[in-house]
């Protein structure tokens, strides 16, 4: 069955799923392979669940005409999704960057949705699963898509700009993020920058931020809509931003004062402006869709518990963000600052100079009590009276001291593998 004639079947389901724990009513079942499991032997339970059809690559597991063997199950997946954005032909934005890819995806979404129907990745389906899984959950009343990518390794950007085809593409910065996986700081800016070659070559345009050299420097040979503060060359030109603490921007006769904390928000502010701009959205509504957005899942989110204000930002960590975070916190008028940070994975070779540098730097702030959490930090410890160190959450938990903070201006920053929005229970409830 070559892949048109899946795609006719997939056009009779209501959804994708590769988990029978998430089997809807009349869904595609794809069964994918594991480190640990092979979703194969779970074919007849998607069927019986109510999955109409179901994708296997091991004829072990053949059911009835409703199974549809094929010999990869992932490639199929990849080119059903790659055959199904062709057939729909709309508009996509793709969106990808060492930090502030998931924020600025959401802040363009509910920008654009002010006039098109839009679809957006989910959460962080940005790998070479979320990514065809997003496309594939567009449909004929879809008229405009985004699509966020990650990568940890050279050429992934450009297999997922393969299968999305997109015709933006922004790219939010260049940081210190997966250096093991992309050999360095140098190998991150070639690997993100896949995506503007694939835009080059196929003469579509980027989304770019003037104040950012490398964006600048990659792109001269790209369409290009710019934005850039008190650059009057550029499509928008940003006049003012503050952070006090939340962020708020300034452009023509427009104020937008949004709920999202750091200065290192206003970029992707500006980009989700620029690009509503772009297509013929107007500035009160853009205005309203950026100030109505509220973040979540431990991404700079202000919590109060009892008397102390907590900046939450636990949902991922790297040097470039890491860096960015505390600066902003620093900034904080409260005198009573406390720091938990907790270890940043993925840096291969570079793991203890990147932990030892945050901890260098917050030296020269010795009014702030720091907490380290993990075994990168613990490992580069030292005996600066108000710095503390953990190898483990476990140990963290066990000091009681937490229990005692009280007025206190708190950031709670670590990898996702860190778990760190747990500290919130060691707080005091009043």
């Amino acid at each position: 069955m070559d892949i048109q004639e899946i795609h006719q079947l997939f056009l009779q389901c209501s959804s994708v799923s590769t988990d029978t724990r998430k089997i809807g009513h009349n869904s595609l079942f794809i069964a994918l392979k594991g480190d640990r499991f092979d979703a194969n032997a779970f074919a007849a339970e998607a069927l019986q669940k109510g999955a109409l059809y179901a994708i296997i690559d091991n004829k072990e597991y053949y059911v009835n005409y409703r199974t549809i063997l094929v010999n990869d199950a992932l490639s199929t997946l990849q080119e059903l999704a790659k055959f199904h954005r062709s057939f729909l032909g709309l508009p996509i934005i793709a969106l990808t960057g060492s930090n502030g890819k998931t924020t600025t995806k959401e802040l363009v979404n509910i920008a654009l949705a002010k006039k098109f129907n839009t679809k957006a990745t989910i959460g962080n389906l940005n790998n070479h699963i979320g990514v065809p899984l997003t496309l594939l959950s567009f449909d004929e009343n879809t008229e405009m898509g985004i699509v966020e990518m990650g990568a940890n390794h050279q050429k992934e950007i450009a297999f997922l700009c393969s299968l999305a085809n997109p015709d933006y593409g922004y790219i939010t910065n260049f940081g210190k993020a997966h250096l093991e996986g992309f050999g360095g700081f140098e190998g991150v800016i070639k690997g993100k920058s896949e995506m503007y070659g694939y835009l080059s070559a196929n003469n579509k345009t980027a989304f770019i931020n003037l104040n950012d050299d490398i964006q600048v420097a990659k792109t001269k040979t790209i369409n290009t809509v710019s934005f850039g503060l008190n650059n009057t060359d550029a499509f928008l030109n940003i006049s003012t931003v503050t952070a006090n603490p939340f962020v708020t921007i300034v452009y023509d006769a427009t104020e937008i004062n949004s709920h999202l904390i750091g200065l290192y928000n206003a970029s992707n502010i500006s980009a989700a402006v620029t690009i509503g701009k772009y297509f013929d959205i107007s500035d009160s509504e853009i205005r309203d869709a950026i100030e109505g957005y509220v973040p979540k899942n431990n991404r700079s989110q202000l919590i109060t518990k009892g008397s102390n204000e907590i900046i939450l930002d636990a949902y991922n960590a790297n040097p470039s963000s890491m860096k960015v975070a505390i600066e902003n916190f620093q900034q904080l008028t409260n005198p009573n600052k406390v720091l938990f940070l907790g270890d940043m994975f993925e840096l291969g070779p570079e793991s203890p100079q990147e932990h030892a540098q945050i901890i260098s730097t917050l030296s020269r702030n010795p009014e702030t009590a720091c907490y380290f959490i993990g075994k990168d930090f613990f490992a580069n410890k030292t005996a600066n009276p108000n710095f503390h160190f953990f190898e483990s959450f476990d140990v963290l938990a066990a000091h009681t001291k937490l229990r005692k903070l009280q007025h206190a201006a708190i950031l709670i920053k670590g990898s996702r593998g860190m778990a760190l929005e747990r500290i919130l229970d060691l707080l005091p409830e009043s």
